[in-house]
């Protein structure tokens, strides 16, 4: 007797998984149980791959997996296979990669993909399928009989597609070593990220619109530290931060980006919050308003950190993953308003301001609905209605908590609270920096928790894991969850100085180089010597929604290595520059997080150390403008048995400064003034 799909899927910790539990298809999570029932009864696999935020996964799972029809033909036909890509990223970057080879187009999520039960390499495959006709691609049942009675009378076909197709996606994931370092690919990066910039919106390229936070950050970086600074760079990255905050893909009313947006205004977003996005957005906000004192990048920035506090953080203080697109069956609904019912919360001067500045007098933009965007700027709505600037925001401010308590009544939409390792470390980072700079103390307290919930339940045994979910931990990590870790550790260390979160960090870093380094060419794969073995192992150069972790790595591990003078780690981290120099000369654009790291290893940053009484207020001397390139530690002076070279740097009965770049440093210095006089020069 065939078990019921809800004896496969509920003990998993993926809410995604948790949603097909009661589906009438038989589906089984990935593991042995499932490959090998397919190798014993000579079933194809059909693996569907999603996660719990993703409309179009929530369409396909309503409109087939929960018709009994549909399951029929997949439970006769298949062994079907349900993925987490956030659990499981190795696999979904393997069949995103297969699908990319088999149908010549990107790939994207439903997943959905057909594999031989024995190999499992793919033989055909596509994202959504429809019920019925429509979008001119077949019915999803007929393309079930079709792929099922392709593999049972093509046997041979398969066998040598097989072949062909495993050779062909070795060559093509396989980084190429050899090619010389050089550092024209980082000006020639800047300059191909300005022919896709749009200057009238913002952003690169058309919709749909991503903010791909590498790629800014990268300009940031390389508008400081360039030589003579190309104004153009960092106009870019000004110009599309400022559309991006006035746009409907930032939560006007909560706080918080969405993940994309579907038209080139940025106005009307695909719903979901990742907090993969909004963690390096609240940094990168928050460093532009360092630069610029723009009152929208404060604002923009502490409303991320608002919401995710608030929002996502757990009472035991890891985030959780995603809030989705859709409530009550509708994408957005949580989000959009009428006229009608925001003129009934408020006073009149008060919808006199939110009418115009957020486009409630304009058409309606969202399916007969409003979503509101910067329609208006304050400045202009104040000067219409006769108030002042000052007054206007006192009115606004006073209608968007209105409107926040209403909307909080809404049937929210849907939380994934799975805690992911790799996607806490990047808000962790965000919440460091956004510390820092704005000096608030809520925030470092915040990521601190957060670090520490994930040393306490995702550090087991001396080995790092991937997910945490209602007390269970489990997957090992993979390059990801490592690399962003030690990264995350440098940045809270530069807000709060912990010496167990930089001991944490090389432990980290000690076991990213033994189980993930590729000993052959240098890089790192994204699954450990040990992991599960699968049809391919990946060796990610490329950013892709998050910045690559070869990139990651190598600017942390080379950060770190600068930090306690270990030469094992920025030698790894220059094996990564080799392993990736001919995949970054041909496309310097598609890995930004490796040229971040790469202008660290052609100007290494300087590291300054302060001990003192005075330390503190030093620190904020030297931080208060953007220097990427610039690494300040404040460690409290009765602190001893510190690591490396930072057992050397001694606290002296006044407040003292030891600054090195590379392998040069500076004598100690006992005056701010004079240490700036020598940073500067």
């Amino acid at each position: 007797m065939i078990k019921s799909a809800f004896n496969h899927l509920n003990d998993q910790t993926s809410p995604y998984l948790l949603q097909h539990a009661d589906n009438p298809v038989e589906w089984y999570p990935w593991c042995e149980e499932a490959l090998d029932r397919a190798r014993r009864e000579d079933k194809p696999i059909l693996l569907s791959i999603g996660y719990s935020a993703c409309h179009w996964c929530h369409v396909m799972a309503h409109e087939s997996f929960e018709d009994p029809d549909t399951a029929k033909v997949m439970n006769r036909l298949y062994v079907n296979i349900k993925v987490d890509r956030e659990e499981r990223p190795d696999i979904d970057k393997i069949y995103q990669l297969a699908h990319q080879l088999l149908t010549q187009r990107p790939g994207g999520w439903p997943l959905n993909m057909f594999l031989t039960p024995d190999e499992h390499i793919p033989f055909f495959g596509g994202t959504y399928f429809p019920p019925h006709s429509r979008y001119n691609m077949p019915p999803f049942r007929s393309i079930l009989h079709q792929a099922a009675d392709y593999y049972h009378q093509q046997k041979d076909a398969i066998k040598q597609h097989n072949a062909s197709f495993f050779e062909t996606m070795q060559s093509v994931a396989a980084p190429r070593s050899g090619a010389d370092l050089d550092a024209s690919v980082l000006e020639k990066a800047g300059l191909e990220s300005l022919d896709s910039f749009d200057s009238i919106h913002g952003g690169f390229g058309q919709a749909p619109k991503f903010p791909h936070c590498s790629g800014l950050e990268f300009l940031l970086g390389r508008w400081l530290r360039g030589g003579k600074r190309d104004e153009r760079l960092l106009h870019a990255v000004i110009f599309s931060l400022e559309k991006m905050a006035q746009g409907g893909i930032y939560d006007q009313i909560g706080g918080g980006f969405c993940r994309y947006s579907v038209d080139d205004r940025w106005n009307i977003p695909h719903f979901e919050k990742m907090l993969y996005d909004n963690g390096p957005l609240l940094s990168l906000y928050a460093e532009a308003w360092q630069i610029t004192g723009n009152k929208l990048f404060r604002d923009t920035a502490l409303g991320i950190a608002d919401w995710v506090i608030g929002d996502m953080q757990s009472p035991e203080g890891g985030f959780y993953s995603s809030r989705d697109a859709d409530s009550e069956g509708e994408e957005g609904k949580f989000y959009v308003w009428s006229p009608d019912q925001v003129r009934a919360l408020l006073e009149p001067e008060e919808f006199a301001i939110v009418g115009h500045h957020y486009g409630l007098e304009r058409p309606a933009n969202f399916e007969g609905r409003w979503h509101f965007y910067i329609a208006e700027p304050l400045a202009g709505v104040a000067a219409k209605i006769g108030i002042t600037e000052t007054e206007a925001e006192t009115l606004l401010e006073s209608a968007r908590g209105k409107l926040r308590v209403a909307r909080g009544l809404r049937k929210a939409p849907g939380r994934d609270d799975k805690i992911l390792t790799s996607w806490n470390a990047l808000m962790i980072k965000g919440l460091a920096i956004a510390a820092r700079i704005f000096e608030r103390g809520d925030l470092i307290d915040s990521a601190y928790r957060a670090f520490d919930f994930v040393h306490e339940h995702l550090w087991l045994d001396g080995r790092l894991m991937a997910t945490h979910k209602d007390g269970r931990s489990h997957l090992n990590a993979y390059l990801d969850d490592y690399a962003y870790l030690i990264d995350a550790a440098i940045e809270l260390c530069q807000s709060q100085w912990r010496t167990s979160a930089i001991v944490w960090a090389t432990q980290l870093a000690d076991m990213l180089i033994e189980q993930f380094e590729d000993k052959s060419i240098g890089g790192f794969f994204f699954t450990s010597n040990d992991h599960e073995r699968l049809i391919h192992r990946p060796k990610p150069m490329t950013d892709e929604s998050i910045p690559s972790g070869n990139g990651v790595a190598a600017r942390a591990l080379g950060r770190l290595g600068h930090i306690l003078g270990n030469t094992d780690y920025l030698d790894a981290a220059n094996r990564v520059f080799q392993s990736g120099a001919a995949s970054m000369s041909r496309f310097p654009t598609a890995h930004c997080a490796l040229l971040i790291a790469l202008e660290d290893y052609f100007q290494p940053p300087c590291t300054v150390v302060l001990r003192g009484e005075s330390a503190l207020e030093w620190q904020k001397v030297l931080t208060e403008d953007f220097r990427p390139d610039r690494i300040v530690l404040e460690i409290p002076p009765d602190l001893q048995n510190l690591p490396g070279i930072l057992s050397e740097r001694k606290a002296e009965d006044q407040t003292v400064a030891y600054a090195c770049t590379a392998a040069s440093c500076l004598p100690p210095c006992h005056s701010l003034e004079s240490l700036r006089q020598s940073l500067d020069a």
